[in-house]
């Protein structure tokens, strides 16, 4: 059984993800974490989203690190990237995030922070789930007596958090005339996302801040952005904000009820960023989903693009690589490195508000600073992941399609059981007739 997938390990909770599976995996990093701990006491950090499922393996992974001699700090709902931040600031030797993300409240998630609050590289990664395979190992590494590790629970850590992200906002600019929408997704950040733009004096209408752990982003939040819409032009505000199940991802819409594309705030950002002197190395990292007219639109303003594969922690890998300080994927996840260790969708909205503010625009005009390029992206469930190479006829299929000059993008979802198809090119007919076209021959082929 493979553990980890593009993002820490994630399941149906109770099947693939279930109690014993947890314990084991939290002696695993226990292990680990141990040889590498540079403190006398260990500490783990832990944190969750509002799953139901997140009782049953938070308990577990509460007793699979202080088995092998860790004491767990307990922190209930909070966002990921808050997990990130507090990891490093009450210096523990990692810190946990259980979550699925955006994922529904079936599933459920382990994700993995080291002491400076960064993702785990996928070497590491690999190390942990040798441990986990390695039994003898893990009885060996269990303590006794006075050993045994302690858990607390406390709640006074959101407000670190809370004037971190604050303080990332500019202090010449206030929110005092902006009336928002916030769609809190029921997740983590039901609580700290509403008091962190209120406290900076923006009008604030919460939606989808009642979670009873099983209706986190069901049909709201960052996934379901158009019900957000709806409720923009209801209450008149100036933009609407959406967050998924642990807050890492946001998605914006604009005054007029319109979701803004990832891509294109990425772009206005980047650009902004530039502006205002503060993009290093005039550069921005995105995944290669990306639309090409992203890439036009930053060469054109004297940015250049790097790409990643997908994964926030990819894209993050090649931005610590070029010391570059800004860059996101077009699903959501965007980066600010010298705000935040990793996707942080309150951070992010408010560096979008900044933008903003700062032009005087309005976000219909400010969000949309080009015209993408047709782009297609299909989302299909597969019966089996068989080797892309291993099936036969695609490659020759693709080729026809790159002789039209069409971009493509085929793989497999890193968490789920599903292929993502992505073609791109100047002409929208063409893109549409090719799309129908691949997604019969991968039925046909795995479905």
């Amino acid at each position: 059984m493979k553990l980890f997938g593009t993002d820490g390990v994630r399941g149906k909770a109770g099947e693939f993800l279930d109690a014993i599976t947890a314990l084991k995996l939290a002696q695993a990093a226990g292990v680990y974490f141990t040889q590498t701990s540079k403190n006398k006491r260990k500490k783990i950090l832990l944190g969750k989203d509002t799953r139901r499922s997140g009782y049953m393996i938070e308990n577990a992974l509460v007793s699979g690190f202080t088995s092998v001699g860790y004491d767990v700090i307990q922190i209930g709902p909070m966002p990921t990237p808050a997990i990130a931040y507090l990891t490093a600031s009450m210096r523990c030797d990692a810190g946990i995030m259980l979550s699925a993300s955006h994922n529904d409240y079936e599933d459920n998630g382990v994700k993995f922070f080291n002491c400076n609050g960064d993702k785990l590289s996928s070497e590491i990664e690999k190390q942990i789930e040798d441990i986990f395979k390695n039994d003898e190992l893990l009885n060996k590494s269990q303590v006794t007596h006075n050993k045994i590790g302690t858990a607390k629970r406390i709640d006074d850590v959101i407000g670190r958090y809370i004037v971190s992200i604050k303080s990332s906002f500019p202090k010449e600019l206030s929110l005092s005339n902006i009336r928002i929408v916030l769609d809190c997704a029921n997740g983590a950040a039901y609580k700290v996302g509403p008091t962190i733009l209120e406290e900076l004096g923006a009008d604030v209408i919460v939606i989808n801040d009642k979670p009873n752990g099983v209706n986190i982003n069901d049909q709201c939040g960052a996934l379901h952005p158009k019900i957000l819409g709806k409720k923009v032009l209801e209450y008149r505000a100036d933009i609407g904000i959406a967050l998924d199940g642990d807050a890492d991802r946001l998605v914006v819409v604009d005054e007029l009820g319109n979701v803004v594309d990832g891509d294109k705030l990425i772009g206005a950002m980047a650009v902004y960023l530039k502006q205002s002197n503060l993009l290093t190395n005039d550069a921005c990292v995105t995944t290669v989903m990306s639309n090409v007219a992203l890439e036009n639109y930053l060469k054109d303003n004297g940015i250049k693009l790097l790409r990643s594969a997908v994964g926030d922690k990819n894209v993050l890998e090649v931005m610590h690589k070029e010391n570059i300080n800004f860059g996101g994927e077009q699903s959501g996840h965007i980066i600010f490195s010298d705000v935040a260790k990793t996707g942080d969708g309150l951070a992010s909205a408010l560096q979008t508000l900044a933008l903003l503010i700062s032009k005087k625009q309005k976000a219909s005009v400010a969000l949309n600073p080009f015209e993408l390029s047709p782009q297609i992206l299909k989302n299909l469930i597969v019966e089996e992941k068989v080797p892309l190479e291993d099936i036969s006829g695609l490659e020759d299929l693709l080729v026809t399609f790159r002789e039209k000059g069409l971009r493509d993008l085929i793989r497999y979802s890193g968490t789920e059981n599903k292929i993502r198809l992505l073609l791109e090119g100047d002409d929208k007919k063409l893109v549409q007739e090719s799309m129908k076209e691949l997604e019969i021959f991968i039925k046909n082929k795995l479905c």
